[in-house]
């Protein structure tokens, strides 16, 4: 049948995070006098990279929270960088720490992200976090991975026993889902461009995660009836138009529940930085 799927509206969802979110930190200004703050450093004028930041920004403002960008020019030396996180660090003020990426060519990412407060990463990408989300245990998750999540939970009753296939092995994304999609107690293989015969093993997922940065590269017909998808990618094409990594014209008929582009992952992934953000507070001030 046609258009069977039932579409998982991330917009939504999002939202009525961002709003429980809002309800939360309007409890602990009124109880507590305390707001928690979120601070985005910006390098460079990347056009992508300021849409987003200012995106966050409003948001962020929105739901109460201190919202401060610290734009630095393209030219910010990593000493300089690394000194103005080391001051965001020092800073009790600051419960949330994000660097926009990617930064200019001439400042090594690793070092930046290994320089952040594990306890104000909330983009969730220092080594201290990935490790305690390898061992299962209570650290900051990546924004984007946490959204698919929260997204799946609420498509499907239980995620328990059920096969999971992340197409995609990037740290920010393809890795934690899949530590993430481990302990909601699933079946578990990530593939890659590498995979042989990717069709077959996506074919046999209850859950697909695409997240692999090629546009419409899943095919429809690798979908097994019924399955949940996912769809992490975010590609332009050539008219300017929007599309994910899923074909999503041909996956729609086939699949049980889908996300669609845009619409789908992309607004959780700044509902979960605000979450997130919330998480440090609470960790950081008890």
């Amino acid at each position: 049948m046609a258009g069977a799927a039932r579409i998982i509206d991330g917009k939504a969802t999002a939202a009525e995070l961002r709003a429980e979110i809002g309800r939360e930190v309007a409890a602990i200004k009124a109880t507590r006098g305390l707001v928690p703050g979120l601070h985005v450093v910006l390098v460079g004028d990347d056009p992508a990279s300021k849409v987003y930041v200012a995106s966050k920004e409003k948001l962020a403002v929105e739901v109460g929270m201190n919202s401060v960008a610290h734009r630095l020019p393209a030219e910010t030396t990593e000493a300089e960088l690394l000194a103005k996180l080391a001051e965001l660090n020092a800073d009790d003020g600051v419960d949330g720490i994000l660097v926009q990426l990617p930064l200019p060519k001439h400042i090594d990412t690793g070092r930046i992200i290994d320089a952040i407060d594990p306890a104000k990463d909330v983009d969730g990408l220092h080594p201290i976090n990935a490790g305690l989300l390898a061992g299962g245990k209570n650290g900051l998750v990546p924004c984007t991975p946490l959204g698919c999540m929260l997204l799946l939970k609420q498509a499907l009753p239980s995620l328990s026993g059920l096969d999971a296939v992340v197409v995609g092995r990037s740290e920010l994304v393809g890795r934690p889902v899949a530590q993430l999609l481990l302990q909601a107690d699933c079946t578990v293989t990530i593939a890659h461009s590498r995979t042989r015969d990717l069709a077959d093993v996506v074919r046999r997922a209850d859950i697909v995660v695409a997240a692999v940065g090629r546009p419409r590269m899943v095919k429809g017909e690798w979908i097994k009836p019924g399955a949940t998808v996912i769809d992490v990618g975010i590609n332009r094409l050539p008219d300017g138009k929007l599309t994910g990594d899923v074909d999503f014209a041909e996956a729609v008929k086939v699949a049980g529940a889908i996300t669609p582009v845009p619409g789908g992952v992309g607004p959780m992934t700044i509902a979960c930085l605000l979450k997130n953000t919330l998480t440090a507070f609470h960790a950081r001030r008890g």
